[in-house]
């Protein structure tokens, strides 16, 4: 079996979403991923503005939580198969796998969030600007804990397999030799994908490090709003 076989059952799951048939949802998704980033930006503001922490802080907000490109990512990987021969004697394994990791993560962030935008849709406007309040009400009424709670978990995961399989530099030097054939045929947002997070990692000692700090924030939080703190995002 292809190494790269567990991208289709991800991108099933990603491609099921409701979003991509209603425009409705998928703004109010927008809506969402706007509150979550900007949130997470004062949550870790000065965590993130450490001076060695800002490409990671960048990658998790613009990559790994719901990022622009990620529709276009999605649509390369479902082509990725066709070509799977040849990638899978260009990329190292371990790339494959802490890639599909960070896919997997991507794609349960979206699930969670269009979770969020379609319980909004039922109990507000759908153009009411997004507040604590409403987010901290709609977390309590869906009872997403545990799924932020596996989220994190992902995380963590994928913060120890960066440190663990991305810092070799035989690796490096064999992505960077796919440069030419992702440009080639056209895996460039795919490239980018993972390129932007071997930069993010290289000023870091710790990608986990970095991870595990974020990640007890978010657990506390997390306990808070499921606790029934009045104020769980300050």
């Amino acid at each position: 079996m292809s190494k790269l076989a567990a991208l289709d059952g991800l991108l099933d799951q990603y491609y099921q979403l409701s979003y991509h048939k209603n425009p409705e949802i998928y703004q109010r998704l927008q809506d969402v991923q706007a509150w979550q980033k900007l949130r997470m930006q004062r949550t870790h503001a000065r965590h993130f503005a450490e001076k060695q922490n800002a490409l990671m802080a960048e990658y998790f907000l613009n990559r790994l939580y719901g990022g622009p490109d990620f529709d276009a990512l999605a649509q390369q990987i479902a082509r990725l198969n066709k070509y799977a021969h040849k990638a899978e004697k260009l990329i190292p394994e371990n790339a494959i796998k802490t890639g599909t990791s960070g896919v997997s993560l991507a794609i349960l962030a979206v699930q969670l969030d269009e979770q969020v935008a379609m319980q909004l849709l039922q109990d507000y406007h759908p153009h009411e600007a997004l507040t604590d309040e409403m987010m901290r009400q709609t977390y309590l009424k869906l009872d997403q804990g545990q799924g932020r709670l596996q989220q994190l978990e992902l995380l963590d995961l994928l913060g120890k397999s960066l440190d663990t399989y991305m810092r070799s530099f035989v690796v490096y030097a064999a992505f960077k030799m796919c440069k030419g054939a992702a440009a080639k045929y056209s895996f460039n947002v795919m490239y980018e994908f993972m390129q932007d997070g071997f930069l993010a990692m290289k000023p870091l000692k710790s990608a986990e490090k970095f991870v595990k700090d974020f990640s007890a924030v978010e657990r506390q939080i997390i306990a808070k709003v499921h606790a029934g703190d009045a104020a769980p995002f300050q």
